[in-house]
Parts: structure tokens; C-alpha cells; sequence
């Protein structure tokens, strides 16, 4: 990905983390997490993981497995019946805020009338309060983010007007625009082209130089193994953590998924396919 540079921003503000992280404090950790909705009180049981500050790791499991909903247990958005969460060594009763967050493309209504640079700016709400105006600093945080990712010169564009790739973009800058060195993505490959998910990619490595820790919901199993530090493998439960090539064996595949797999492996690249015929429950 080319990160334009003909349109700068105004300024260039600090927009990292809120909290100041502790040499060798795990970025994330999660203990014992038990969660879920009214209709499916255990869509998540049990899960237990530490993600070390910088680390690239990779959610994956089949339909209904809780990637989602472990995700929006993570940022408080539906709370947890039992269990520890903490970000940079802070209860989860404050830490919640320090976790920026993209949701899957399907929960965002793009018709909605708001510029790139409005949408942006929806991940100020924490630093401004509620019934305020932005300030300076909030647009100059805003354009800093957008510069990060490349999408600056689209500041006035209508968001529904961007193409797949562009959209993911924009919502990562809002993500990083909350202060926070913790993301949680959901699905941000789903529905691009292989160029966009180069690009995000691509960004995605970028983040990594900057010590931005990131948590990535995907279904795609090969990508995952090629890309990603460690991976967590889910199927309500833990089924394995760790490096792709512990995570990625027949027994631990065949717990999570079932059916019939594949796992191939031509020098560095892994092609793994799966005979997944869906998995009832709560995404």
C-alpha cells in the first residue's frame, strides 16, 4: 500500500495509546472469559490467552465458534459472566476504553449520510464527552489517523462512496483515533478483492513497527497461516493457542471444525482446506 503524501495534515498530535504500557506487561489478557446474549449465554466459555504488546494474532473458528462475541466482550459491550480482562495490566472495569474496535462490515449501515472525516471523528466520543463539539486537537487527531492510513485525501468523501478496501481503512483510522494501541478487527477481509486485502495487510504491517498490538477475526485459514505471530483457535472454548504451525494440525482442526481436513505446505506457504458444513449457534 502507497500511503499518499501530496495532502498533509495540519498537524501532527500524538494519537497513541491512552495508557502508558509496562515493559513485559502482556498487551491483553484474558482469564477464565465466560460470555454471551439471553438466547445464547455460552456463545464463549472459558476462554483463557495473553497477547504480548506488538503481536499480530489471528481469531479463527467456524460459524458460531464466538469470534464476535469474545471480541465485544473485550470492549464491553456485552458483559461476561465470569472471568478477568485486562489491557496493559488495568481491570477490565477501566480498560475497556484503552481497545479500539472494528466491527464486521454487515453492522455498519453505509447509507448512512457522513464523510470519511465525520466517521473518523465518531471514534473521539470518549476524549470529547457527550453533548460537546469537537475541538482542534479532535480534527488534527482525526487527520493524523487518516494520514496513517492513507486515506487523507478522501477526508470529505461520503463513506458509502469508498469501495471495500477503502471503508476498512477508514474504520481502522477511527479505531486508532480513540488513543489506544490495542485493535480488535472483525472480518475486515470479508467481501474485498485480494488488492484491498494486500493493502490492509500492508497496513497492517505498518501498525506492527509501531507497537500497535492486533487482534483479527478471519475465516480465512491460509492467509492466517502466513501472516499472523500466533493464532487462536475457537470453537466456544480454546481449542489451541499458539504459533500457526502448533495451532494448524489435523487433531486440533478436526476439534474445532469437524469434517475432513487438508493442510498443505509448500515451503513457507500453508494451504489448509476445510469440509465445514456450518456450525449452529451465535457468531
Amino acid at each position: 500500500m502507497t500511503v499518499t503524501t501530496e495532502q498533509k495534515p495540519r498537524a501532527q498530535p500524538a494519537t497513541g495509546p491512552a495508557s502508558v504500557p509496562v515493559e513485559g506487561c502482556p498487551a491483553l489478557t484474558v482469564e477464565n472469559l465466560s460470555a454471551g446474549y439471553p438466547a445464547a449465554p455460552g456463545a464463549v466459555e472459558h476462554a483463557t490467552f495473553t497477547v504480548m504488546r506488538g503481536e499480530r494474532v489471528g481469531v479463527l473458528g467456524p460459524n458460531g465458534a464466538g469470534k464476535s462475541t469474545l471480541f465485544k466482550a473485550i470492549v464491553g459491550l456485552i458483559p461476561h459472566h465470569t472471568g478477568h480482562i485486562s489491557i496493559h495490566g488495568e481491570d477490565c472495569r477501566t480498560s475497556h476504553t484503552m481497545v479500539g474496535y472494528m466491527p464486521q462490515h454487515e453492522e455498519i449501515d453505509w447509507a448512512f449520510p457522513a464523510t470519511v472525516r465525520d466517521v473518523v471523528m465518531m471514534g473521539r466520543l470518549r476524549q470529547i464527552g457527550w453533548l460537546r463539539w469537537p475541538r482542534r486537537a479532535d480534527w488534527e487527531a482525526v487527520d493524523a489517523a487518516l494520514h496513517r492510513v492513507g486515506m487523507l485525501p478522501f477526508h470529505n468523501r461520503q463513506i458509502g462512496q469508498l469501495s471495500g478496501g477503502q471503508k476498512r481503512r477508514v474504520f481502522i483510522a477511527r479505531a486508532l483515533v480513540q488513543e489506544t494501541d490495542v485493535l480488535l478487527l472483525d472480518e475486515p477481509f470479508s467481501g474485498v478483492d485480494a488488492a484491498a486485502e494486500q493493502e490492509i495487510l500492508e497496513l497492517l504491517d505498518l501498525l506492527r513497527q509501531e507497537g500497535v498490538t492486533v487482534l483479527l477475526a478471519t475465516h480465512d485459514m491460509s492467509m492466517a497461516a502466513n501472516h499472523f505471530d500466533r493464532l487462536l483457535l475457537l470453537n466456544r472454548r480454546v481449542v489451541a493457542y499458539g504459533p500457526p504451525s502448533a495451532v494448524f494440525t489435523p487433531q486440533t482442526l478436526s476439534k474445532a471444525y469437524g469434517g475432513r481436513i487438508g493442510v498443505f505446505q509448500d515451503g513457507q506457504q500453508v494451504i489448509i482446506i476445510t469440509d465445514e458444513h456450518g456450525c449452529p449457534g451465535h457468531p
